[in-house]
């Protein structure tokens, strides 16, 4: 018992030092307390497995009161928002191919007439499938939906078709992905976060180990230009991007039976641009970082809504408006649409565009945030 209280007294000393030093750690406190609050606003808000106003267009061939009653019916629907029309199958299915909508709802020629003689006309929903999660709800409610719709219609002497099981064949087609497989939609969007998680984080590494281990100095003194620093620190690093994204594929293709229907050479082109926007950003990071600590921690605060605000692990559209503002801010977001969309619905130049020039107008701001970020002293 004689030594305990001097040995109480040497740990109250070195825990009193301990909290001094976080309480200096700015980067370190503000960690502390931004992570819990940061995975509990997502968790807790942004996250939704049951995804609603899910947008929709429609293809409608019949004008008789009976379209017009589903047509209103899918309206009011918390599952579906019609965003409009298309005149063509191919148009609907561009939309659905550039992930414009969810859903294609086709109305056909001669339906209120096939209704009316009891000939239970199709009512066609095709469906982008890529992930599975994000459209069950809402198939299960077209049936309920169609037949309510028609409830009020269907009286008089048109009453006896309301007896049937159904006075609509709801025909449902589950495109890119009919099986409902999840890893069709989890490896593709892995390809996005494994390169987010290593890209930044080992970039964000890089300058902050030279300063550590006293090499900054030797950079500095060379007549290199901040754009050459970046790019030297980080090629090594798109190779090994490069390396893990086939490797990921071919793994995929080879135990999973994961699809590869698009062309890998426009992949490849894809990923010059995303690796570079988080290599660009990890670099970013790392100029901004006082040590190695810093940057880890850094990295953890883009990696963190990289993977739960990408459509990654939850459906995109379920989340609040402001999670998907902040998603829509993050590159990962827009490369897991261009994987699923070249490996799964075998999409070209023209489909991956709209979720591609975002890259690039990433990769251009924060490289140029990364250059007035870098040190050309160690002041």
């Amino acid at each position: 018992m004689a030594g305990l209280f001097p040995a109480l007294r040497r740990m109250r000393a070195i825990m009193v030092k301990e909290f001094t030093q976080l309480r200096r750690d700015k980067t370190t406190f503000a960690m502390i307390i931004l992570i819990p609050v940061i995975q509990l606003l997502l968790f807790g808000y942004a996250i939704n497995t049951d995804p609603k106003h899910l947008p929709t267009a429609l293809l409608v061939r019949d004008h008789s009161v009976f379209s017009r009653s589903i047509v209103s019916a899918l309206e009011e629907s918390d599952y579906f928002k019609i965003i409009g029309s298309v005149r063509s199958r191919a148009q609907g299915e561009l939309l659905l191919r550039q992930d414009a909508v969810q859903f294609v709802v086709t109305i056909p020629e001669h339906f209120g007439r096939d209704l009316v003689r009891g000939h239970r006309p199709e009512l066609l929903i095709e469906a982008d499938a890529t992930d599975p999660v994000a459209i069950g709800s809402a198939l299960e409610a077209v049936q309920g939906a169609a037949a309510g719709a028609l409830g009020h219609d269907l009286t008089g002497p048109l009453a006896h078709l309301r007896a049937t099981p159904s006075p609509v064949d709801v025909r449902v087609h589950r495109l890119y992905n009919p099986e409902g497989f999840t890893r069709y939609n989890i490896v593709p969007g892995l390809i996005a976060v494994i390169l987010t998680m290593t890209g930044v984080m080992m970039t964000a590494l890089a300058m902050t180990r030279e300063r550590e281990r006293g090499t900054m100095e030797t950079l500095l003194a060379m007549p290199v230009h901040p754009l050459e620093v970046m790019a030297g620190k980080i090629l090594p690093y798109v190779l090994i991007g490069y390396i893990q994204s086939f490797f990921i594929i071919f793994v995929a293709e080879l135990l999973f039976n994961v699809p590869v229907l698009g062309s890998l050479w426009l992949l490849s082109a894809s990923l010059v641009a995303f690796i570079a926007c988080n290599l660009a950003l990890g670099f970013t990071l790392s100029a901004s970082a006082e040590n190695q600590t810093q940057a880890i921690q850094m990295s953890i605060m883009v990696i963190l809504p990289a993977i739960l605000l990408s459509g990654f692990l939850f459906p995109f559209r379920g989340m609040p408006e402001w999670a998907q503002i902040v998603g829509s801010a993050l590159p990962t977001t827009y490369f897991i649409r261009i994987a699923r969309g070249i490996l799964l619905k075998g999409n070209g130049l023209v489909e991956i565009w709209p979720n591609l020039w975002p890259l690039f107008v990433f990769m251009v701001v924060i490289t140029l945030v990364s250059m007035k970020r870098y040190r050309r002293t160690l002041d």
